[in-house]
């Protein structure tokens, strides 16, 4: 899941929710999108 650093805890919380295990965060230098907003993403989390 791609997201900016503002949906970061955001996308952390649905990662926990629907997985049930402690998410994987890391930084990314892709040019992909928020997947809440139109921002640049910073993160991809993920498992």
């Amino acid at each position: 899941m791609y997201c900016c650093l503002e949906h970061v805890e955001l996308a952390l919380d649905i990662a926990v929710d629907e997985q049930e295990t402690a998410p994987v965060l890391e930084k990314t230098n892709e040019a992909d999108s928020c997947e809440f907003c139109e921002n640049q993403a910073i993160y991809v989390v993920g498992n």
